[in-house]
């Protein structure tokens, strides 16, 4: 899963670039990211702690700009960045850079939109702690070089005001919502989602201190004592000045939640998708029902409805540290199928997996692909990583997910956050190289969900019958977003009845639930429709490609088609596959 927010961090989960290992890019590729740098260097300026993730060289002890006339400074960059590129693309010949060009343009313009919308709807808010632990983890993790892990220091220090020029990152943040705050017409943040950023400080204060533990960085001692105290301090103001502000009322006005979905890559009404996956929704539950079965005689289970058969295979949970070695193993069954199979063309890297800290769950609950750096990339792989808990909101009861610690599960989670999916699409991407625009710009998530969605129906036939059963499940989840969502933000559900539904009908834990539900209503809105919407946009794709050729569809070349595309917007992929793949 990945996130989208404004300007600052909009880009920070966008996946992609041109690495130093790929092979010598086409001389337009060249020109292209000559482009990308322009809108780049907003970015980094903004938010050099999204430069830090993609790899770029001089920001790692920079911190995000919360400083005064933020919204205007960055319009007025963005607008120059429009301004430079739209004369680039009077001038270009070169199809595939005007294509780019085009690309980019639009990112400024849904930008600009974007930094519109949310000042005449919101009260500005900051949830400064996962803001530092964001910027202290993008430093501070395995796959990054020793020699730029000592810069985490110092961007701490910035964090804290410790050094020249640095304001606390927490007064800018209270400086933000305090000039806005006589605006009786602007919305105030949900109040569930304040009490779960509250819930979570502490987790990202120690999840900081544990990172520089085990790093062994020296010289943070009075940096992080500073930022303990300043963000008991911030939560204060928060609990002061913020809750009474709180809505009630988890809804976006509709102008908002309609960019949320433009954002995301949809292209069609709610009340369509909402009519689309009810179908799917119904198509899956029979098929569970048909598959029930077969997987009771084979894992030894009572005959029964497939509600059923999903409690009792997440009985068989794995001990905590059998989770890593079972998925190890599913993955290299997976990788020896997929050769076997000639499905898509593996990277050339291994593929990392492991358990998430508590800090990491609370920033981000469900497992996840940890992308790698995709500028400068010196061999850094991206990490699968597996989530174990969900934190709750304020009077929950913190449950631990039994979704994906149990054996079945490891097929289509592989399939999915791994590989043929999110890391096989991103390893590529380094390895062989797209242009900066096609990745980082282009990304769009019913495209990068899509892929992974269809990654895991790939791999569906090869996997045991009860693979297959929780391939299915979770495909059941994925129809059931795409309607929830949109139904929950339109009013025309309760979020106790979508609750049911999602654990009596689609068979999920009540942490799992809880995350689920808190995504569609307040911690990223819109976004979980994108997977089903993704996934039939690619099977659509892949059936028209498929009854063109005929027998000339060779299903390795498709699918190593669709990853050399980088992260293209569902349109723009059907294009380059109609002009540049059934044309040969």
């Amino acid at each position: 899963m990945f996130r989208r927010l404004a300007l600052a961090t909009a880009l920070s989960f966008a996946i992609g670039a041109v690495s130093a290992q790929s092979a010598t890019p086409p001389a337009w590729i060249a020109h292209s990211n000559a482009d990308a740098q322009i809108l780049l260097d907003v970015v980094a300026k903004f938010s050099p702690e999204s430069a830090s993730s993609f790899g770029l060289d001089g920001y790692d002890r920079k911190v995000a700009d919360l400083g005064p006339d933020i919204d205007q400074r960055q319009r007025v960059a963005l607008t120059g960045a429009r301004t430079k590129l739209e004369t680039r693309l009077t001038q270009e010949k070169d199809t595939n850079v005007r294509q780019d060009l085009q690309i980019l343009i639009h990112q400024i313009d849904s930008q600009l939109k974007g930094i519109d919308l949310n000042a005449r709807y919101l009260l500005p808010y900051q949830d400064v702690g996962q803001l530092i632990f964001g910027g202290e983890f993008a430093l501070l993790k395995d796959e990054i070089a020793p020699e730029r892990r000592v810069a985490a220091v110092d961007r701490l220090k910035c964090y804290v005001g410790m050094t020249p020029g640095c304001t606390p990152i927490v007064d800018e943040a209270k400086a933000r919502t305090t000039e806005r705050l006589g605006d009786k017409n602007l919305l105030g943040p949900y109040k569930g989602d304040v009490e779960q950023k509250l819930g979570n400080t502490a987790r990202y204060t120690d999840g900081v201190r544990k990172l520089f533990a085990k790093y062994k960085i020296a010289g943070a001692d009075e940096a992080l004592d500073k930022m303990d105290a300043q963000m008991k301090g911030y939560d204060a103001w928060v609990k002061a000045t913020i809750l009474p502000r709180a809505r009630t009322d988890f809804r976006l006005p509709e102008p908002l939640y309609a960019y949320n979905l433009e954002q995301v890559g949809l292209d069609i009404a709610p009340r369509e998708l909402i009519k689309q996956a009810e179908l799917e929704f119904m198509e899956t539950r029979y098929a569970l029902q048909t598959l029930a079965p077969v997987v009771a005689k084979a894992e030894g289970l009572p005959d029964g409805d497939y509600r059923a058969i999903i409690k009792a295979l997440k009985k068989k949970q794995l001990d905590k540290n059998a989770v890593e070695p079972t998925y190890q193993d599913v993955l290299g069954k997976i990788e020896a199928t997929i050769v076997k199979e000639r499905i898509v063309e593996l990277p050339k890297r291994k593929m990392a997996l492991r358990l998430a800290s508590e800090a990491e769950s609370a920033a981000v609950p469900a497992p996840h692909m940890d992308p790698p750096p995709f500028v400068n990339n010196k061999g850094e792989r991206g990490t699968f990583v597996l989530t174990m808990g969900n934190p709750p909101t304020s009077g929950a009861k913190s449950d631990a997910y039994d979704d994906f610690t149990f054996p079945a599960a490891a097929w289509t989670l592989t399939a999915h956050e791994g590989r043929p999916g999110h890391e096989l699409q991103f390893a590529a991407m380094v390895e062989r190289g797209v242009s900066l625009t096609r990745s980082l710009f282009a990304f769009n998530s019913v495209n990068v969900e899509g892929w992974a969605l269809y990654a895991e129906a790939e791999m569906v036939p090869y996997e045991p019958p009860a693979g297959q059963f929780v391939a299915l499940q979770f495909r059941l989840l994925r129809a059931a977003r795409a309607f929830l969502d949109p139904m929950l933000n339109l009013g025309l559900i309760t979020r106790d009845r979508a609750h049911d539904i999602l654990v009596e009908d689609v068979g999920m834990s009540e942490a799992m639930a809880r995350q689920e539900l808190d995504r569609y209503t307040f911690n990223s809105p819109g976004q979980a429709t994108a997977y089903f919407y993704g996934y039939t946009r690619i099977l659509q794709l892949r059936a028209e490609t498929e009854i063109r050729l005929g027998k000339r569809f060779d299903r390795k070349a498709f699918n190593d088609f669709l990853i050399a595309q980088g992260l293209l917007p569902p349109d723009q992929l059907a294009e380059a596959v109609r002009t540049g793949f059934m044309t040969k």
